[in-house]
């Protein structure tokens, strides 16, 4: 990590409320009723939003160019090739402005009403607690990746004892600074709860409403991520495991 790259996380802290991320890959005709959906849902909050896109060749980056021209608060950054879900959340993190982070798929699956929600519930659980969680009820997905999902979380809830139902909602709002402290690796964002644990704090939960996306269909499926979930949730449980105390930490003066 550079030093000009850790100036740019210093500068960047404390700027705003809130910053919303949203992952992106081939999303063009989704995202603008998405953006004015969170628009709406932050009336009042101080926020910006950041829109990663992953690599997407049906012209989401001139979608965002257009938006962006007309609304100060979206921030539309680019990966050339796509790098996956996780690595845009991250891109996105790292450009952040905001005190909390929320996090939200760029599908429109996930219901943008639900961020108060999970911010109000972060506030109200107080600073021991970094993250605040959603989880589906009513998925509109398909029977296949339901399953799949479903067996996923039941497996991750009983190696990793991480309280969570659905730790793959992409509906999620952390302090920005324990976000900050995360390990990454690529499905990281699958296992934010459990990570979150690991540096001694608390996680509350909210339940949230799947909802059927507009326009196309999912472009981060079952396959790219089952062939090495196995693995991520034992590197999971090894990283927790090898964290043995959280120093509690004050200061002398």
């Amino acid at each position: 990590m550079t030093q000009s790259f850790l100036e740019g996380l210093a500068a960047n802290r404390g700027a705003l409320a809130v910053t919303v991320v949203v992952p992106a890959k081939d999303e063009a005709e989704n995202l603008p009723f998405l953006l004015d959906e969170i628009e709406g849902a932050l009336e009042g909050r101080q926020f910006e939003v950041i829109v990663v896109d992953d690599g997407s060749s049906d012209g989401t980056d001139i979608v965002l160019q257009d938006y962006a021209a007309t609304h100060d608060w979206l921030r539309p950054i680019r990966h050339e090739k796509s790098c996956g879900q996780s690595c845009a959340v991250r891109t996105g993190l790292q450009h952040a402005r905001g005190n909390i982070v929320a996090t939200i798929d760029g599908d429109g699956e996930n219901d943008p009403a639900y961020i108060s929600d999970l911010l109000d519930a972060l506030e109200a659980a107080g600073p021991e607690v970094a993250l605040a969680a959603g989880q589906r009820l009513g998925r509109k997905a398909s029977l296949a990746k339901r399953y799949a999902s479903r067996f996923a979380n039941k497996l991750r809830g009983a190696i990793l004892k991480d309280n969570t139902r659905d730790s793959g909602c992409g509906l999620k709002a952390l302090r920005r600074e324990v976000f900050l402290q995360l390990p990454y690796f690529d499905s990281w964002h699958r296992f934010l709860p459990a990570l979150v644990i690991r540096e001694g704090y608390g996680v509350t939960h909210i339940d949230v409403q799947d909802r059927q996306r507009r326009h196309g269909t999912s472009k981060y499926g079952i396959f790219d991520r089952a062939l090495i979930g196995a693995l991520d949730l034992v590197g999971v449980w090894w990283l927790r495991k090898r964290r043995k105390k959280v120093p509690d930490v004050r200061p002398l003066t």
